[in-house]
């Protein structure tokens, strides 16, 4: 029945470079797909944008990202910018931002449980029971789990066997055979809900810089709010493009085996 299915808040992470109309609509279609399953109210979702240390190549200002994300999201009753991530000295680790946001919302639930009351007058109140939080990600992101030294295993145990991950296929990807191909994710497949987007929509982030950079236009890929925003920071040029062009990823560079600190430390 409608009135026992499970709160849940999805969390994007990513370095939203700048955020797309695909990026938006992967919350669209994860939250059509977990109602589906008869099992959970989405209440939430989450756009968390990575730092600036991240070390990607022309990654441009993270308050540049997170305030281009807040005007793409202003028609969103449901989905938000969070700037946690985004303004730690160094890059976090996934597990880390999911365990961050776990801890807000079990706080936030325990000190004001209407919060998350649905607004669907169709549904019950979910406010009995406790929130939970998945990692929504498109195919790509699979396949970071095979990239030797980008993930510690017990961050794989704690983001998918622990939390869970939503994934939205795009393009040509397969999904499914990253997951097969992966003794981690094989281990925990109960808990990898794997969303097929039939509507092809290809646009990427990388696409869209190029476009920008060449002078071409990027309209209905990208809001006007967010192309505005872009023309008048002149963001987006080949000197930005150029940013980080030696670095090497900060998952990549970081010691593999140093611990982890708890949030509280």
């Amino acid at each position: 029945m409608a009135s026992h299915r499970i709160p849940l808040v999805l969390l994007a992470c990513g370095s939203f470079n700048p955020i797309t109309n695909q990026h938006m609509r992967l919350f669209e279609l994860a939250r059509d797909h977990m109602h589906r399953t008869g099992q959970y109210q989405v209440v939430s979702g989450i756009v968390s944008p990575v730092s600036d240390n991240y070390g990607k190549q022309g990654l441009v200002l993270a308050k540049h990202r997170t305030a281009m994300a807040k005007l793409a999201l202003q028609s969103s009753n449901w989905v938000t910018v969070d700037e946690w991530e985004s303004q730690q000295p160094d890059w976090t680790e996934t597990a880390v931002t999911m365990r961050y946001h776990h801890e807000q919302i079990l706080k936030r639930y325990e000190q004001s449980k209407p919060t998350f009351t649905s607004s669907d007058k169709n549904i019950a109140s979910l406010s009995d029971v406790p929130p939970q939080l998945k990692l929504l990600c498109g195919a790509d992101f699979l396949d970071t789990f095979k990239i030797p030294g980008m993930w510690r295993d017990d961050h794989v145990e704690e983001v998918v066997g622990r939390f869970g991950l939503i994934c939205v296929s795009r393009g040509a990807l397969q999904p499914e055979r990253a997951v097969h191909e992966s003794d981690a994710l094989t281990r925990h497949s109960g808990n990898i809900h794997l969303v097929r987007e039939w509507v092809r929509n290809e646009t990427s982030a990388t696409e869209v810089r190029r476009a920008l950079r060449r002078g071409m236009s990027v309209k209905y890929l990208i809001p006007d709010s967010v192309i505005e925003y872009i023309h008048q920071h002149h963001l987006y040029t080949e000197d930005s493009e150029r940013r980080n062009a030696d670095a090497v990823l900060r998952p990549l560079a970081k010691q593999a085996r140093r611990p982890v600190r708890s949030l509280g430390d």
